[in-house]
């Protein structure tokens, strides 16, 4: 029994050890200092800093506005991470306007990343809070925001505000295929041109 009792202490132990750079890791993924993240919570620069060093023992008044910030779960700060292939579970899926989605990504909160094979189908504009970033891989892609319309070859990438009404599609009667990054309100892909990679192409 007492065997037993040391080795969950053991894995506990473990799990909490791994709160911290996990904290650190999400933070500085979004780009935010720890006074930035302090002043969003109302926790103090020096608590944040000692959980994400190991120095202070992460507790619910803490991960709470953490979660709320990072746009995570709770079992996303604590719960040991996934280890292989993330997209493994993943399965395409058919849109109702027709079509076939395949999701790249399973990260809440994040931006997240789809395949999407779309046939011929009416448009219908949609408007929604987030950012959108579409890059097309074959075909041609029509994409309208509102009363201007714009084609879209393969290579080509358009990114737009969702609160736009908008709807993209194929330009022709055959099928298109691309890329569709999309982040909730604040969260967007980070476009950062390299010398001599040339202009970013977008509507």
């Amino acid at each position: 029994m007492e065997a037993r009792k040391e080795s969950g202490d053991d894995g506990i132990a473990e799990i909490l050890a791994a709160v911290g750079p996990r904290l650190r890791r999400m933070r500085t993924a979004r780009g935010m200092t720890l006074t930035a993240v302090a002043g969003r919570t109302g926790l103090s620069v020096s608590a944040l800093s000692r959980v994400e060093t190991g120095n202070r023992q992460p507790t619910l008044d803490i991960l709470i506005p953490l979660a709320q910030v990072y746009r995570v779960t709770l079992d996303q700060l604590v719960a040991p991470p996934q280890t292989g292939d993330p997209r493994v579970n993943l399965r395409p899926r058919s849109l109702a306007g027709g079509g076939t989605i395949v999701p790249l990504t399973g990260y809440p909160g994040r931006v997240q990343v789809f395949k999407h094979v779309l046939g011929p189908r009416a448009p219908r504009l949609v408007s929604h809070p987030g950012h959108a970033w579409l890059h097309v891989l074959a075909g041609r892609l029509r994409l309208l925001l509102d009363d201007d319309e714009h084609i879209l070859v393969p290579g080509e990438t358009a990114q737009f505000d969702p609160v736009t009404p908008h709807w993209f599609g194929p330009a022709d009667g055959g099928t298109v295929e691309i890329l569709h990054l999309f982040g909730p309100q604040g969260e967007r892909p980070v476009d950062r041109t390299l010398p001599g990679s040339g202009p970013s192409l977008g509507p």
